[in-house]
């Protein structure tokens, strides 16, 4: 059923076409509905299911590879091995290594969606249903069918797409639709044409979501679930969502290792089968050097930081539902926010109350508090701010003036006037509404006397030339640009009659002044951007709203106010012009949802890592195709459902919080990843030189594994690491080619004292024959380990390390540890089953010189690569 059908139909037309009448469907009908339509929800995304989320676990390229490797593994050492052969080493290595990685990726990841679930779990909902023979009953809003008649009254959420039947002051709330806070008036009259009118302007429908603010209505349900406005929304945000800057970088890092392993691993194959012969052993070789080169921990060192990260930040009332998120916080440079609630108290206060002059006038104030005190309406924002005056109830003796008449407020007028009868005897009409219907409706204005007086005789009257006018005009648009809701305040005098006062007496009436609402700037929001914009990240205003107002919010919030665009324009106007202006732009007004979701889009083309914070359905999309979406738990389920995180408190400052540890998270990433990949790389270059020119392997496969295994355990502390302030100041990024410019100039570092290594060991302890391998194997075993450690350190921090920087105590400490063990293995009972030896006492000097000359190199060329690049991690 079309709403745009509907609206223009009366009473007898569409209980026709909805096969319904205004005593309630009969409930014999209600299942066959259901069959036909459904059940009256709203498709949401849920999470996948536990087995799923597991085998998901695994489908990574590094846990691909690993796999691969132990199938190979298994197949030449175990299956094709001659009886009594079998060697399980590689198998059982590799296998712990994708288990443990993958499980604890799992693992995090199922507790986060858990969590998350838990939270945005819905309250069930009723409403009040006329079905026959029942009668009224409340009923489930998911139990609802098309032809349904529902009674809706303030408070009440509406349950469908409904067409009013009956109504009496109603007032409908569609913020979480449009954006808008001001209600909207809502009534039975079919609308003549609906032709260029948007759905959400029909008078006559209400839709699902939106809520009763006040007054009561009949109405009947035409659409239903998915087929709603509502709904229609809803589905446009589920489905595979967009890569994010945190998934783009891993799979590019992934892929550039993958590509590096798949040159080196035949070179080194091909090497050691043509210059040792024993091709079977070249290729179980190549097999632990493809193992080494694969940083297999990434999985898990990822998901460790995003957990530690998510565990801190749910301190701060923060859930995150997807880990990615964290890490996306730290990348983002623009936060798109809407205005209401985030940047405002979300609560209109009356800021100004000026004579027809522009000065601050208390007189206008106690006409305004009259009119609202009095009217017997809808109590809106607006009412509601002046009656926060509390004080002046008693000092204008609102008890000596006594309602007679009233004339309501309408959308048409949009004005309201009250009729009070005054101890004098007369009849005094006070009215309020929009600066352009009541300037044509007064003849004369107050030229402002004591303010102490509520008696109009004390004050002149003077009439309203054309130079008052455009001077009143003048101060409305003053006003409007200070981003303020203006009303103007009039009066009229009458003697005694009869009470039918009607609109035509509003009419020659005498302008007081003008009144002038703002929904304010939190306290918090300007320091709170001030912290944001010294993190690099750029605040854009993305809001419903009209531009005005948004102006002076970010003014009083300190949003550089560059340019705006708004919705009408955004309309027309191709990708590609706006993407030439959207960096100049600050805020963007009067925006659709689909327009907050494409303005997202297309700051993510130009290159920008953007995070977006809502909480209303109309948020919902670009919610979900932001880089992180941000809402709050008071938020509509739709846009709950399309966010990464969720604030338990609706602050920015939180939000502060949160791109640091973002930034913290990735920081620790990305040194596990330049460690490895420049470690694998300078290693590798080891392999083949040492594959070349020496007569036997220059480790052993094990050793290779084993050697990789001690690393990677030396890497699960990184979570606990500290960052530098400077790094942390900065939005960070992704980078494929920064992490190939870092393996390129640090990787090799390590092979300069490999080779000096080699030398020591062929040399100086004569190790250069196929008798004592072992000897040599050992010695690179030990020095290959402890210069890959000792890279945590001077890798983590820009600064010299041990002297401007430390780690945390549970790095240094396990780092420590891996270090000790890789000593003592070649002196353990463990040392006859890896085929190693102990080694001379004085062979540790050799070492310490190596690995001191090793530290002092790396710190000069990192001093080089970052007046060079300006950059390191």
């Amino acid at each position: 059923m079309t709403l745009h059908e509907i609206a223009v139909k009366d009473t007898s037309q569409y209980l026709q076409i909805l096969d319904s009448n205004e005593n309630g469907l009969q409930a014999s009908n209600i299942s066959a509905r259901q069959r036909q339509f459904g059940l009256n929800e709203i498709e949401h995304e849920k999470p996948p299911l536990w087995y799923k989320q597991l085998f998901h676990a695994f489908l990574n390229p590094f846990i691909g590879i690993l796999i691969v490797l132990a199938i190979i593994s298994l197949i030449m050492d175990v299956i094709l091995a001659d009886p009594g052969q079998e060697e399980y080493k590689t198998v059982i290595v590799v296998s712990i290594m994708v288990m443990l990685s993958s499980l604890l990726r799992f693992t995090q990841e199922y507790r986060s969606n858990k969590a998350a679930n838990q939270l945005k779990s819905m309250v069930k909902t009723t409403a009040t249903v006329l079905r026959q023979p029942s009668g009224k009953t409340e009923t489930d809003i998911k139990d609802l069918v098309p032809g349904d008649i529902v009674f809706i009254s303030a408070g009440d959420m509406i349950p469908a797409d409904c067409r009013i039947i009956q109504s009496k002051d109603l007032f409908i709330s569609q913020s979480i639709l449009t954006g808008e806070s001001l209600p909207v008036e809502k009534s039975s009259n079919p609308l003549k044409t609906t032709d260029n009118r948007s759905t959400l302007d029909f008078e006559n429908i209400c839709f699902m979501g939106t809520n009763v603010v006040s007054g009561t209505a009949k109405a009947i349900v035409v659409n239903t679930g998915n087929l709603t406005y509502f709904g229609s929304i809803g589905k446009a945000i589920l489905g595979t969502r967009t890569q994010t800057s945190f998934d783009k970088g891993v799979n590019k890092v992934s892929w550039l290792l993958i590509r590096f392993m798949f040159i080196m691993v035949p070179l080194v194959f091909f090497i050691n089968g043509l210059t040792k012969g024993d091709w079977m052993q070249a290729l179980l070789f190549g097999i632990s050097v493809a193992v080494g080169l694969t940083p297999e921990m990434l999985p898990m060192i990822v998901t460790a930081n995003l957990a530690k990260g998510a565990i801190n930040m749910s301190k701060r009332k923060v859930i995150v539902k997807r880990l990615n998120a964290i890490q996306n916080i730290g990348a983002m440079d623009v936060l798109c926010t809407d205005k209401t609630g985030t940047l405002t108290m979300d609560k209109i206060i009356l800021e100004r109350h000026l004579n027809v002059f522009g000065k601050d006038d208390d007189e206008v104030l106690k006409w305004a508090y009259l009119n609202s005190y009095h009217q017997t309406g809808l109590k809106n924002l607006l009412d509601i701010a002046i009656l926060e005056h509390a004080e002046l109830k008693d000092f204008i003796k609102t008890d000596n003036y006594q309602k007679i008449d009233e004339i309501p407020f309408d959308f048409n007028r949009r004005r309201l006037s009250v009729i009070l009868g005054t101890d004098t005897g007369k009849h005094l009409l006070i009215c309020k509404g929009a600066v352009e219907e009541m300037l044509d409706l007064c003849s004369h204005a107050f030229d402002p006397g004591e303010d102490k007086q509520l008696h109009i005789e004390n004050d002149a009257i003077v009439p309203m030339d054309q130079k008052m006018r455009q001077a009143i005009i003048d101060t409305s648009r003053k006003l409007n640009e200070e981003g303020l809701r203006v009303l103007l305040v009039a009066i009229k005098e009458y003697e005694p009659r009869p009470l039918n006062y009607a609109v035509a007496d509003e009419c020659n009436m005498v302008l007081t002044g003008f009144i002038g609402f703002l929904d304010p700037a939190k306290p918090s929001a300007k320091p709170s951007i001030a912290a944001l914009q010294k993190l690099g990240v750029n605040i854009r205003v993305l809001t419903g709203d009209n531009e005005i107002v948004t102006k002076k919010i970010c003014r009083d919030v300190g949003i550089p106010i560059n340019s705006i665009l708004l919705g009408n324009q955004i309309e027309i106007m191709s990708d590609e012009e706006i993407i030439n202006q959207i960096d100049d732009i600050s805020i963007m007004a009067k925006l659709s949802p689909m327009q907050k979701s494409r303005i997202v889009k297309l700051l993510q083309f130009k290159g920008h890592t953007v995070g977006f914070m809502g909480d209303g359905i109309n948020d919902a999309p670009a919610l979900r195709n932001a880089d992180v979406g941000i809402s709050v738990d008071t938020a509509v389920d739709i846009a709950k459902e399309s966010a990464d995180i969720i604030l338990l408190k609706k602050d920015l400052m939180v939000l502060r919080q949160g791109v640091i540890y973002g930034r913290r998270t990735f920081g620790n990433i990305i040194k596990y990843i330049k460690m490895t990949a420049s470690s694998n790389f300078g290693n590798m270059f080891s392999v083949l030189g040492a594959s070349a020119l020496l007569p036997f392997l220059p480790m052993l496969p094990i050793h290779l594994l084993v050697q990789n295994l001690l690393y990677d355990v030396s890497q699960i502390s990184i979570p606990w690491d500290s960052m530098d302030k400077e790094f942390i100041e900065k939005p960070q990024k992704w980078s494929a080619r920064g992490i190939s410019k870092f393996m390129i100039f640090i990787g090799p570092i390590s092979s300069i004292f490999d080779y000096a290594t080699f030398a020591v060991m062929y040399y100086v302890f004569s190790a250069n024959t196929i008798e004592k391998q072992t000897l040599f194997q050992s010695g690179w075993f030990i020095e290959g380990l402890l210069s890959q450690t000792l890279i945590v350190h001077m890798i983590r921090t820009r600064k010299i390390p041990f002297i401007q920087s430390w780690a945390t105590a549970p790095v240094t400490a396990l780092t420590s540890l891996v270090m000790v063990i890789g000593i003592c293995i070649p002196f353990s009972p463990l040392a006859e089953s890896l085929k190693m030896q102990a080694l001379p006492l004085s062979y540790f000097p050799w070492l310490i010189g190596i690995l001191i000359s090793y530290c002092l190199l790396t710190q000069l060329v990192k001093v080089w690569f970052i007046k060079k690049f300006n950059q390191w991690l």
